[in-house]
C-alpha cells in the first residue's frame, strides 16, 4: 500500500469525510407526486443529482473522485401513498428496483454520448407507434443522463479550480464519452455506481468486475502506461470508493448493502476467465482489510492451487471472504432452470450470495423463506396422537408441509409489483430497445426462496427418530410437553439430545440422509411453479436475516435448541453442535443434490484464527476449498474468528473499532452489530485443521 492510499484509507477510517454532508428537505424541493412512476422517479434523480453537484466533495490526495454530500435521499412516495400501493400489490421491501447488478461494461466502453443517441432514436419510434409508457420511460432515463451529466461537470469545474488538473481532465472524457484507459474506466464506474444508490436502488453490485475491466488494464499494461504497482494503486483507491458513503446505504445492519464483486470463473464461452485483473483484485482487498467490496470467487475442480491460495491469504486476513462459487455446481443448475449456457456461465452474485445474470434479468432473488424447524415443530403438533405413526409416515408429513408452505408463499405473492428505476434500466440488456423499465420485467424474472435452519431441523428429525420411533424413549406428546419448557425440569434429556443424539456436520450418513430428503422435498415443493411474472420460483440454502427472525418466532426445539436460540446462518451446523472438524462439515453438507437449491446460500465454516499461525496453513485451507469443490459443493464462505477477541469487543468496543466479522452474506464492523448478531457470531463452531 503506497502512503497516498494509506493516507486516504484512514482518513476514510476517522470519518473525516462526513463532517461534508448534509441534510436535505426534499418535501420543498421535490414536485408534487401526481405523474406517472417513471417521471416521479427521473425527477426524485434529478433533484438529488442537482444538489450533490452544488457542492463537490474532493478527499485529499484522491484520483477517483465522487463522494456524497447529502445524507438523505428522497422518499419516492409518502407514507400514504405506498401504503395504498401495498394494499393493491406486494411490493419487496422498499419497493424500488434492487437487489442485482447491471451491465455496467457495455456503457463504461460506449459512454453516455453513445447512450443518448440510442435512447432518441428508440425514442423516434415510440412516437410513431404511439408508444406513450414507452416515451416517458425513455424521457426518464434522458433525464437521468442529463442529472448525471450535469454533476460530473460539476465535479470538473470544481477540480479544475482547485488545482486537481488530473480529475479535471479524466471529467472531460467520461462520462460523456467511452473510457480509453483503466483510470477512465474506473472513474466511470464510480460515477454509476454512485448515481444508481442516488437513483433510489440499493444493494447494487459490480458483477463481474475482472472480465468487464480488464481489457483497460490489458491495454494499460502493454502499452506501459501503468506498471502493476500503479495499477494496484489505482486499484486500491476505487476500492476505498466503496466505503466512502456506505454508512449511508439501507440495510437490515450496518454493513449490509450488497456492494459485492464476481472474480475468476470461465467466459460465456466456457474458457477459464481468470486474468491479472483477479489477482490483483484479492491483493487490494487482502491490503486494504475494509469491508467493502464483499470479494466473491468462482472456482472449479480445474482451479489452480496458486489462486486457492492467494485467495486463501485474503481470508486469512480475517474479513470473511472470499466467498466461493462452484461453477461445476452452480452452471448445470442454472441451465437446469431455464438460464441459456452463455448466460449460466456469465453468473455473479446479487447482494450477498443470490446467483444472477448481470444486465439480463429482473430476478427478485430474496422475496421469501421456509423455516425448517418451524415445519418440524408444525408437524410434530399435528401428528401427536399418532400411536401407529411410523418415521417413515413423519417425513411423509413433512414433504406435505413444505409443499403447504409453498403454496401459501405462492398465494401470497400473487401479483408482485415494484418501483422504476430508469438509470438502472439503462444498464441492463433490452431496456432500451423494449422501452420499458426494468420494473416491468426483463429477460428472467425469477423468485428466490430461502430455507433457514436446515442443520436444526435435521437435528431435530435424528432426536424425533430417535427418541420416539427407534427407542421410544419418549412420546410426540411428551417431547413437545419438554420443548414447550424450553427443557425446564428436562435437563437429562436436553444433555443426551444434546450429546448422544448424532447431528448434521459430523459426517454420520444416518443424519445427513435425513438432510438430503429434506432437500429434495424443499427443491420439489417449488418445482414446476410459475410465478405472476412468468418466471419460476428457486429454492436456495440461504438464510439471509431470517436466521435470527425465524429462530424468535419458535419455542424450543427438539435437538436441544432452546427457545430464541438463533439458527445458524446460511448452511451450516447448529450452533451448540461439537463437530469433529471442517472436514467431516464439508462432507455432510455436500451429500445433497445442491444444484437443485442454487438460489444460493453458502456452506459457513468458522476457523480459529490459530489456523493461519502454522506454516502450512495457508496450504490446507485451499485443500479444504478443493475438497469442498471436488465434492460438488455450490457455495463456500470461510471466515476466520477468536471467540475471546468477540468476547473482549462486547466489553471493550472502543478497542476494536476496525474488528471485522461476516454476519450472513456480507460482512461488517463487529462493533456496530446490533447484539443478538453479535450474539450468534460468538456462539458459531471455531475450528481447526
Amino acid at each position: 500500500m503506497t502512503p497516498r492510499i494509506e493516507a486516504l484509507r484512514k482518513y476514510l477510517l476517522e470519518k473525516k469525510h462526513v463532517s461534508t454532508r448534509r441534510v436535505v428537505d426534499w418535501e420543498a424541493i421535490l414536485p408534487p407526486e401526481k405523474v406517472s412512476r417513471c417521471t416521479r422517479a427521473a425527477d426524485c434523480l434529478r433533484a438529488v443529482l442537482r444538489e450533490e453537484a452544488k457542492t463537490p466533495v474532493f478527499l485529499p490526495g484522491e484520483k477517483i473522485a465522487f463522494t456524497r454530500s447529502c445524507s438523505n435521499l428522497p422518499e419516492r412516495y409518502s407514507e400514504a401513498t405506498m401504503a395504498a400501493e401495498r394494499e393493491k400489490a406486494y411490493f419487496h421491501e422498499k419497493g424500488v428496483v434492487f437487489n442485482l447488478s447491471p451491465d455496467f461494461g457495455q456503457t463504461i466502453a460506449v459512454g453516455l454520448e453513445a447512450r443518448r443517441a440510442e435512447i432518441l432514436a428508440r425514442r423516434e419510434r415510440a412516437v410513431a407507434e404511439n408508444d406513450a409508457e414507452g416515451i416517458d420511460f425513455l424521457d426518464a432515463a434522458l433525464s437521468g443522463m442529463d442529472a448525471v451529466e450535469h454533476l460530473a461537470e460539476s465535479y470538473r469545474q470544481a477540480a479544475k479550480a482547485q488545482g486537481l488538473t488530473e480529475i479535471a481532465t479524466i471529467l472531460e472524457q467520461v462520462p460523456r464519452k467511452p473510457a480509453r484507459n483503466f483510470h477512465e474506466a474506473l472513474q466511470f464506474l464510480r460515477i454509476l455506481h454512485y448515481t444508481l444508490w442516488c437513483e433510489g436502488a440499493y444493494h447494487i453490485g459490480v458483477g463481474r468486475f475482472d472480465q468487464y475491466m480488464f481489457p483497460y488494464l490489458e491495454k494499460d499494461l502493454k502499452n506501459g502506461v501503468l506498471t502493476e504497482e500503479s495499477a494496484l494503486e489505482l486499484l486500491e483507491e476505487f476500492f476505498l470508493t466503496f466505503n466512502r458513503d456506505s454508512d449511508l446505504y439501507v440495510g437490515v445492519q450496518q454493513g449490509d448493502n450488497g456492494q459485492s464483486m464476481m472474480l475468476g470463473g470461465v467466459d460465456r464461452h466456457g474458457n477459464d476467465a481468470v486474468n491479472r485483473l483477479t489477482y490483483l483484485a484479492l491483493k487490494a482487498s487482502c491490503e486494504l482489510k475494509l469491508i467493502d467490496p464483499k470479494i466473491n470467487l468462482r472456482v472449479s475442480s480445474k482451479t489452480p492451487q496458486e489462486l486457492l491460495e492467494a485467495a486463501t491469504e485474503l481470508t486469512r486476513q480475517g474479513l470473511g471472504f472470499p466467498q466461493y462459487a462452484n461453477d461445476d455446481v452452480v452452471i448445470p443448475g442454472l441451465q437446469a432452470w431455464g438460464y441459456s449456457l452463455e448466460d449460466a456461465r456469465n453468473y455473479t452474485v446479487a447482494a450477498c450470495w443470490e446467483f444472477i445474470v448481470a444486465g439480463e434479468g429482473m430476478d427478485i432473488p430474496n422475496i421469501a423463506a421456509v423455516s425448517f424447524p418451524a415445519v418440524v415443530n408444525r408437524v410434530m403438533r399435528s401428528a401427536e396422537g399418532r400411536a401407529s405413526a411410523t418415521f417413515s409416515w413423519f417425513m411423509h408429513a413433512i414433504r406435505t408441509e413444505l409443499f403447504a408452505q409453498a403454496d401459501q408463499i405462492a398465494a401470497s405473492l400473487e401479483k408482485v409489483d415494484m418501483l422504476p428505476c430508469p438509470v438502472v434500466s439503462l444498464l441492463c440488456q433490452g431496456a432500451v430497445e423494449k422501452a420499458r423499465d426494468l420494473s416491468q420485467g426483463g429477460k428472467y424474472n425469477n423468485f428466490g426462496i430461502h430455507g433457514t435452519g436446515l442443520a436444526p431441523a435435521v437435528d431435530s428429525l435424528a432426536a424425533i427418530k430417535h427418541l420416539v420411533f427407534e427407542k421410544k424413549q419418549r412420546t410426540l406428546e411428551e417431547l413437545t410437553t419438554c420443548i414447550d419448557a424450553n427443557f425446564h425440569g428436562y435437563e437429562a434429556l436436553l444433555a443426551q439430545i444434546r450429546q448422544e443424539i448424532p447431528k448434521m456436520g459430523n459426517d454420520e450418513d444416518s443424519v445427513d440422509a435425513i438432510a438430503v430428503e429434506v432437500l429434495n422435498d424443499f427443491a420439489d415443493s417449488w418445482a414446476n411453479r410459475t410465478n405472476c411474472r412468468g418466471g419460476i420460483y428457486r429454492a436456495g440454502t440461504g438464510s439471509a436475516m431470517y436466521y435470527i427472525w425465524h429462530a424468535n418466532e419458535l419455542p424450543a426445539t427438539p435437538d436441544g435448541r432452546l427457545e430464541k436460540e438463533p439458527f445458524p446462518a446460511n448452511y451450516a451446523p447448529s450452533l451448540h453442535v461439537h463437530v469433529a472438524g471442517p472436514i467431516a462439515v464439508v462432507k455432510s453438507f455436500t451429500k445433497p443434490e445442491l444444484s437443485r437449491v442454487i438460489n444460493g446460500g453458502p456452506l459457513t465454516i468458522e476457523l480459529h484464527d490459530s489456523v493461519f499461525r502454522h506454516e502450512k496453513g495457508i496450504e490446507k485451507v485451499a485443500q479444504l476449498v478443493k475438497l469442498f469443490v471436488d465434492r460438488g459443493g455450490h457455495q463456500l464462505q470461510i471466515n476466520t474468528i477468536n471467540r475471546d477477541q468477540l468476547l473482549d469487543a462486547q466489553q471493550h468496543p472502543e478497542n476494536y473499532r476496525q474488528l471485522i466479522v461476516r454476519v450472513w452474506g456480507w460482512s461488517g464492523y463487529f462493533v456496530e452489530l446490533d447484539k443478538p448478531y453479535q450474539d450468534q457470531i460468538i456462539q458459531r463452531a471455531e475450528m481447526t485443521i
